[in-house]
């Protein structure tokens, strides 16, 4: 029986999850398996199945799988298809227990018989009465079994009341020579083992049903049989959970980071870019623009310095870059070469959940759980306005987890923001003491007036913006 358990927890719990989930599975488990770092990175699901068929012996193993599972995003379906397949196995077992305690009976004769017909033989009547009972074929005592037998009932033919004896009883065992008023709990058990084993059997049955021999007999040898191949079921489940699969990918909720320099190509489907704009007031010349992109799994986000490629970054638009430098969180393209076209019959799927993180705006208490030194974008309310010089102006932005300060130098500063408005915030870097977003050379700044302000002029450094 343990194999059957084992059986569940590798092809319809470990197999149908992918090597991300798997990793988060093995690190869980290494306390309970005493899994080292290399046993976790060395060790595949065939062999986490083995251990923890040793560790969490019978049906503890699959439970151990769901609590896991449970707390994974995206394993509901799979938690649903382990405890199925678990209720499966143990009503197997049961089955097959009850199967062994009959054959047991049958090998040494039963003393129950003989006990009770004596107890309940009051006089010579009945001692007369129950030795000719003990003479009748035990079908007679199987119809009992099923209903309180009446006139037209006792008159069925032998060769039916055979088959139904030798099918619908033969998972009970232990009740055959009860007596009558037992009968009626014996059919209950009866009606409650089937009940588990077939939902869609059929009910009591009328005196019109019970005339038919043909049928009635093959109903019960189908509901006995039916329990018997624990693989039959298995199809249904394991074919939806692998449907899934591609569903059940983790979904990053911040920007993925590379260092140094990277070759590629990298396929991506662009979701957003800014307008290019002038980093350096002393040099008109050096321009860029930031933009965001995604492949089907992970975001990314971008510094183009070659401001010709923004016919390039237009959103959904697929292309290639390669020959960039990886550095401080984003992906530097200096080159007009670093972009090139795909096919226009190639296609990405990228879920809208991916989509909805790359444009969301991280919470003001999460920045001050973070280190130092990251670089943060997202849209923040203006509090309050200080100007402390003609080239210094600090922000305090807030939303409904907290506040931070924004200090503004430089070119920023000619932006046309009051207390009220929305800055969007583009690279600007997070600072130890006092807690801050700083703007770099890099960093930029777009304005969003409420919508009874909207025709407002905005300034020379303040932008539109492309987006998915």
């Amino acid at each position: 029986m343990g194999s059957d358990y084992k059986r569940i927890i590798l092809l319809k719990g470990l197999e149908v999850i992918n090597e991300y989930q798997f990793s988060i599975v093995k690190s869980l488990l290494a306390r309970d398996l005493r899994l080292t770092a290399k046993m976790q990175e060395e060790y595949n699901k065939v062999r986490i199945a083995d251990l923890m068929e040793k560790k969490f012996p019978g049906p503890a193993c699959v439970d151990k799988l769901v609590n896991l599972f449970k707390d994974i995003e995206g394993l509901g379906d799979i938690v649903k298809t382990l405890k199925n397949e678990k209720k499966k196995v143990m009503r197997q077992s049961g089955v097959r227990g009850k199967e062994s305690m009959k054959k047991r009976r049958q090998d040494s004769p039963s003393t129950d018989e003989s006990t009770s017909t004596m107890n309940e033989a009051s006089g010579p009547v009945h001692d007369a009465v129950m030795s000719k009972k003990k003479k009748i074929k035990t079908t007679q005592e199987d119809e009992s079994m099923r209903t309180q037998p009446t006139q037209e009932q006792s008159q069925l033919p032998g060769p039916s009341a055979t088959s139904a004896q030798s099918t619908c009883s033969y998972p009970q065992p232990p009740q055959m020579p009860a007596p009558t008023p037992g009968s009626s709990s014996t059919t209950k058990k009866k009606k409650m083992e089937t009940t588990q084993n077939n939902e869609s059997m059929r009910t009591q049955p009328t005196q019109g049903q019970s005339q038919l021999p043909g049928p009635s007999a093959t109903s019960a040898q189908s509901t006995c049989s039916y329990p018997q191949p624990p693989q039959m079921p298995a199809p249904t489940p394991g074919s939806s959970s692998t449907a899934k699969k591609p569903r059940l990918k983790a979904v990053p909720t911040e920007a993925s980071i590379e260092e140094g320099f990277q070759k590629g190509p990298k396929k991506v489907m662009v979701l957003k870019a800014t307008e290019p704009f002038t980093y350096d007031l002393m040099e008109a010349e050096k321009k860029m623009f930031h933009a965001t992109v995604a492949t089907e799994s992970q975001f990314f986000q971008v510094k183009v310095f070659h401001v010709s490629l923004k016919n390039k970054f237009i959103p959904k638009n697929i292309i290639a870059i390669s020959d960039y430098y990886g550095r401080n969180g984003f992906l530097e393209l200096y080159g007009a070469t670093c972009v090139s076209d795909v096919n226009s019959d190639q296609r990405m799927e990228i879920s809208s959940r991916l989509i909805q993180n790359a444009n969301a705006t991280p919470k003001i208490n999460i920045l001050y759980s973070q280190k130092p030194g990251t670089f943060v974008s997202g849209i923040y309310q203006v509090h309050k306005k200080n100007v402390l010089s003609e080239h210094i102006i600090l922000y305090e932005v807030q939303d409904n987890t907290g506040k931070i300060e924004v200090l503004v130098y430089g070119r920023l500063t000619n932006i046309n923001c009051e207390e009220g408005d929305k800055l969007k915030l583009i690279c600007f870097e997070l600072s130890a003491d006092p807690r801050q977003l700083r703007s770099v050379i890099h960093s930029f700044i777009k304005v969003i007036k409420p919508r009874k302000n909207k025709k407002l002029p905005l300034g020379p450094d303040s932008h539109t913006e492309t987006s998915l």
